[in-house]
């Protein structure tokens, strides 16, 4: 036990003790910076890729990603850490450690909220139930009928968190498990609509929390040319989420994207690819009244 304490504890933060140069950018004084760093999708990789990978060399890692949370928390005065679901799955690791080591790695990097994908059921619901218990960070969804599941006291619908003056609200938006996952590693989950229970949980935020901003950490997949339900489209048919960060179709994007919802407003919409090969960055400038709200700074680290 003594050896996967050290191991854990080497990886996340020996590694990490590197300086990095990081861009940011600057606001007035009366403004409020937030620092978004989130993932997704990335699926075990413990290690960067070998440096002859034919895709990533040397790219990855939990090590690296530490040390960029690290340095952005140096030089910046609020930030969030997130990730967007299937943080299991995908190396040896996994198979060996059944997602402990994924889990004690976040919570070496502080991470403040995460979102199941369809992967964490991979071990069955029990086993998933277990590695949420060892989260210092909540798994919030919202869109999953849990009522009959061994994660209802184990998942929340949303998490509030204060950073200066502005109120964050962070919900979860579930893909259909039907179809990707086996019924009996899934349990008694029922699957609800992501447009209808995320708006209704983001109004519900704005009008009576009284949250500022309303995050989305969708493992939905960033667009379809079907019927199935995407980022694009819960941005489209919502009126109070203001960003979303994505995951399961493993979509590297440059820029993020800006889609105009319901009540004419941007949504902005960031995925970060997968394996870790990247860590998403975006800085939200919030004015002194909070009502302008304004992507200052994106990158994808």
């Amino acid at each position: 036990m003594n050896s996967r304490r050290n191991f854990i504890k080497n990886i996340a933060l020996g590694a990490a003790a590197g300086t990095l140069v990081l861009p940011s950018c600057k606001v007035k004084g009366s403004d409020t910076k937030i620092t978004i760093l989130h993932t997704n999708d990335v699926h075990s990789h413990i290690d960067p890729f070998p440096k002859d990978h034919s895709s990533y060399p040397n790219q990855g890692g939990f090590a690296r990603r530490a040390a960029l949370i690290k340095q952005v928390r140096r030089t910046e005065e609020h930030v969030l850490v997130l990730d967007s679901g299937d943080i299991f799955q995908g190396t040896p690791y996994f198979n060996f450690y059944k997602g402990e080591l994924d889990i004690k790695l976040m919570n070496a990097m502080g991470y403040d909220v995460a979102t199941i994908g369809n992967h964490e059921f991979d071990n069955g619901v029990e086993e998933l139930a277990k590695q949420i218990k060892i989260a210092d960070f909540p798994f919030v969804n919202c869109n999953y009928g849990l009522e009959q599941s061994i994660l209802k006291p184990l998942m929340q619908a949303y998490k509030i968190i204060q950073k200066g003056v502005v109120k964050i609200g962070v919900i979860g938006l579930g893909i259909e498990l039907y179809g990707l996952v086996d019924p009996n590693k899934c349990g008694d989950i029922k699957y609800n609509c992501p447009i209808k229970s995320g708006d209704a949980l983001a109004g519900y935020l704005k009008n009576k929390e009284n949250c500022d901003y309303i995050i989305a950490l969708s493992h939905l997949g960033y667009q379809y040319k079907g019927d199935k339900v995407d980022d694009i489209e819960v941005a489209q048919n919502t009126e109070n989420i203001n960003l979303i960060l994505g995951g399961h179709t493993h979509t590297f994007l440059d820029q993020p994207t800006i889609i105009t919802n319901k009540q004419g407003n941007d949504v902005v919409i960031n995925q970060t690819g997968w394996a870790g090969v990247k860590l998403g960055r975006l800085d939200i400038v919030f004015s002194d009244d909070k009502k302008d709200q304004r992507l200052a700074y994106n990158s994808q680290l």
